[in-house]
C-alpha cells in the first residue's frame, strides 16, 4: 500500500482519483458491466468509465437505486451510454437470468467488473443456503463470470481488443480464516465470524483472479484477470458494523479514502494501457502489490474453483 501522495512505478498514489488515473483515455466503443453499480465505488466507477466514452451496464439489485444513479451521471455527462439491469449476486437464479437477458441483447462484452459485495453481517444463508458473505461476494461472481466467459472471448476476438475482469477485493483478504478457504465448514453457524468470513471471500476474489488467468493463458485467449484492494473506504458496506464505522468516521480523515480515491484503482486496472497484458497480479493504489501467501496459492485456486464449479452447476 503507498502512502497518501508517495507515487509508484505507475505514476499514480493513494491519493489518485479515478479521473486522474484515466486521464486522457478514450473508452469510446468498449461495452463494461458494473455489479454493485448502485452505490460507493461501484457508482463512481459507473460514472467515470462512461465519462471516458464506454457504453455501461449497471449490474444492479436494487433497480430504483440504480436508475436513480442513472439518472444523476446523466445530468452531469448527458452523452453517457449506461443501462440498468437487475442482479441479486446471492442467488444463482437471478445470476443466470441476468447472464442470459444480457447475452441475449446482442451487448459485447470488453470489461467485467465484480465490484458488488457486502460486509460482515451476521451469520446468514443465501436463497441457495450458502453463507451469504461467501456466496455474494465470490459464488455470485464466479458464476456471473462462467456465464459472461464466451461473450467476453467472442468480444477479444472479434474487436482485436484485450478483454479485462476486475475483481474488486479487500486487504481484508489478510484476516481470514487459518485455512484461508474453510471447504469442510462454510455453512458452520457455530465458528462462524463475520470479519473472517468477510477476509475468506476477499481471498476468494483473488484466487478466482489468479485462476482465470492461469485458464486464459492456456486458452491463448485475449483476456486479463486481476484483482485489488481499492483502499479503505467509508461506504455502506459497514452497515453492519456500528462499532467499525464510528472508528473509521474518527480517524479516517488521516488514512481513509474517498470514494473517488477508492474507484481509482478499479478504472486503472479496466482500462489503463499500462495494465496492458498483465494478468493474475493483485493491484492496490493504482499500482502491483503483493497479496498474502495464501492469495498465491495456485493449488488452492484450482482447489476453490473445483468446488464453486460444484456449488454453482444446475441442480
Amino acid at each position: 500500500m503507498w502512502l497518501f501522495g508517495l507515487k509508484g512505478a505507475s505514476g499514480f498514489s493513494a491519493s489518485s482519483t479515478a479521473e486522474e488515473v484515466t486521464q486522457g483515455i478514450d473508452a469510446t466503443g468498449l461495452t463494461a458491466i458494473v455489479t454493485g453499480a448502485s452505490s460507493g465505488i461501484g457508482a463512481e466507477t459507473t460514472r467515470v468509465l462512461a465519462m471516458r466514452g464506454a457504453h455501461v451496464v449497471m449490474a444492479v439489485r436494487n433497480v430504483k437505486s440504480g436508475e436513480e444513479v442513472k439518472e444523476s451521471i446523466l445530468k452531469d455527462i448527458p452523452r453517457a451510454k449506461l443501462d440498468v439491469m437487475e442482479l441479486d449476486l446471492g442467488s444463482m437464479e437471478s445470476v443466470r437470468k441476468f447472464a442470459s437477458e444480457y447475452n441475449s441483447t446482442g451487448y459485447p462484452l470488453n470489461i467485467l467488473i465484480n465490484n458488488a459485495g457486502v460486509m460482515a453481517p451476521p451469520f446468514m444463508l443465501s436463497q441457495d443456503n450458502i453463507e451469504l458473505q461467501f456466496a455474494t461476494n465470490h459464488l455470485g461472481h464466479f458464476l456471473l463470470t462462467n456465464l459472461l466467459l464466451q461473450n467476453l472471448k467472442n468480444t477479444a476476438q472479434a474487436s482485436h481488443k484485450e478483454g479485462r475482469i476486475v475483481n474488486v477485493s479487500s486487504l481484508g483478504h489478510r484476516f481470514t480464516y487459518r485455512e484461508g478457504i474453510r471447504f469442510d465448514k462454510i455453512n458452520d453457524k457455530d465458528s462462524y465470524t463475520a470479519i473472517l468470513a468477510y477476509g475468506q471471500s476477499k481471498l476468494a476474489n483473488i484466487l478466482h483472479a489468479n485462476e482465470l488467468a492461469r485458464h486464459f493463458k492456456e486458452e491463448g485467449a485475449e483476456i486479463t484477470a486481476n484483482s485489488l484492494h481499492p483502499g479503505s473506504i467509508t461506504t455502506n458496506l459497514l452497515r453492519h458494523q456500528s462499532l467499525v464505522e464510528g472508528l473509521v468516521n474518527w480517524i479516517g480523515k488521516y488514512f481513509i479514502k474517498n470514494i473517488p480515491q477508492g474507484a481509482a484503482t478499479t478504472c486503472y486496472v479496466a482500462l489503463h494501457p499500462q495494465v496492458k497484458g498483465i494478468t493474475g497480479e493483485y493491484f492496490s493504489d493504482s499500482n502491483i502489490s503483493a497479496s498474502t501467501s495464501q492469495g498465491t496459492d495456485a493449488e488452492l485456486a484450482k482447489k476453490l474453483w473445483d468446488f464453486s464449479l460444484n456449488l454453482t452447476k444446475p441442480q
